[in-house]
């Protein structure tokens, strides 16, 4: 039984506060918390992240993500979804960038 990615990847992004769900500008669906971009789907299967250039070089080493699809030399990162473990890592990614992004908020 195949389980739906996309859901469980949206219905978690969902609960966390503020997250907001829009169309985004390339096609799919973003993410955001106050305006500003989480990550974003793509259909079912691949999710594009912005990191920071450690954090980037981190995850591809790991193999927990792959240089972006179209621009592989930027900060950007795609998580391809091709199973229940690779929408868990995606959402850990992305949970990680969110904290990051509200501790940065708390700051300022």
């Amino acid at each position: 039984m195949q389980t739906d990615r996309k859901a469980i990847l949206t219905d978690e992004l969902l609960t966390w506060l503020g997250v907001t769900i829009q169309p985004h500008r390339f096609g799919g669906i973003e993410f955001s918390v106050e305006g500003k971009e989480i990550g974003h789907l793509h259909g079912d299967h691949l999710v594009d992240m912005l990191l920071t250039k450690s954090r980037r070089d981190e995850l591809i080493a790991t193999g927990r993500a792959e240089p972006h699809h179209i621009y592989p030399e930027s900060g950007w990162v795609s998580v391809y979804l091709r199973s229940e473990a690779d929408v868990l890592n995606a959402i850990e990614i992305l949970r990680t960038k969110y904290k990051h992004m509200n501790n940065r908020r708390l700051i300022i």
